[in-house]
């Protein structure tokens, strides 16, 4: 199968699991925290589904999964924040995590813009699952190079018992054939 095809297959299967945990999602009530936490938690999986399709369908190097450190750092810590400061806003019980987001969010002057934001959790989730999935990539195909062999087995081997078997005689010089025998 070509690369391609792999990567085509893999990528509809993820986007159908991927739908599937946005359904799923939708029948869970977000009216409590935990129901709010679940449902955002499995949209957030189905973000994740979408880039280990593309992880697993061979878009990287079709090598062993790794974690990329900076991506991770550089990449994700960074919406985590983000994207976990406007969900904590909107949790739809008024708990201490929630209260003291949208108290410091007014205080920051980003109030309006977390409200705003409030309205697309859904969106954030998916987002967050996606560039968490982003982070990983694989080491590639471990690859042996094969001339460093070949050479090797070119060179001939020499004990270390037969070489003090050997006597090596140097050619003549002109000293050795004027010299009286």
């Amino acid at each position: 199968m070509r690369a391609g095809t792999v990567r085509g297959v893999f990528t509809v299967a993820g986007a159908g699991i991927a739908g599937l945990l946005v359904w799923i999602s939708t029948q869970i009530g977000e009216g409590t925290t935990g129901g709010y936490w679940a449902v955002y938690g499995i949209v957030a999986g189905a973000g994740l589904t979408m880039a280990l399709s593309q992880l697993f369908g061979g878009w990287t190097k079709w090598g062993w999964p790794r974690i990329s450190a900076g991506v991770f750092l550089i990449g994700f810590l960074p919406v985590l924040v983000c994207a976990g400061w406007v969900l904590l806003a909107g949790q739809p019980e008024a708990n201490w995590f929630q209260r003291h987001v949208v108290s410091w969010s007014g205080h920051a002057g980003i109030g309006g813009l977390v409200d705003d934001l409030r309205s697309y959790l859904g969106v954030l989730a998916f987002g967050l699952g996606l560039v968490f999935g982003l982070t990983f990539d694989t080491t590639g195909p471990v690859v042996v190079d094969a001339a460093p062999a070949a050479a090797a087995e070119a060179m001939p081997v020499v004990e270390p018992a037969e070489a003090t078997k050997r006597v090596v005689h140097a050619p003549p010089t002109e000293d050795d054939r004027e010299a009286p025998a």
